[in-house]
């Protein structure tokens, strides 16, 4: 027969939790490729050709086994640090073309910045727990990247 305290013990899970926190960030950038000249850059990117900025909002996923300590596999304030150090603190009021080495020779599309993102958050969370950077550059348009 076991004891009161055996009982009471936590049992390990194998259930796995997504976590998600949004952040925002105000950037400016320009959409231009030096693969391409002023004309073809002008085609290619349109308006936003032009220098302009964007008021992004970024929701970052992980994900993982449930601490039968704590009840939770992150603390929701340890994931804002993290995102604060890979996001907010390289990205926020920068010019992404000129402040982020990066960019130095990468087109700054959504895209690019999603993946530099991810990059970056990948870095210094726990191993394999990043799952998803969703990046909004406007209500209506936005980017998903997995890491693929």
């Amino acid at each position: 027969m076991q004891s009161i305290a055996e009982d009471s013990k936590p049992k390990a899970t194998s259930k796995v939790t997504f976590l998600s926190r949004t952040e925002t960030f105000a950037a400016a950038h320009r959409l231009s490729s030096k693969s391409l000249n002023e004309e073809e850059n002008r085609k290619q990117f349109g308006k936003c050709n032009h220098s302009h900025g964007h008021n992004y909002k970024v929701i970052v996923t992980v994900r993982g086994q449930i601490n039968p300590i704590s009840g939770m596999f992150m603390n929701i304030y340890k994931l804002q640090e993290y995102m604060r150090e890979a996001i907010l603190q390289p990205l926020d009021h920068k010019n992404l073309d000129q402040d982020v080495e990066f960019f130095a020779d990468v087109v700054s599309t959504t895209e690019n910045l999603a993946i530099y993102i991810w990059s970056n958050l990948e870095k210094i969370l726990p191993a394999g727990c990043l799952y998803k950077v969703k990046l909004y550059e406007s209500d209506k348009n936005f980017i998903v990247y997995k890491g693929e």
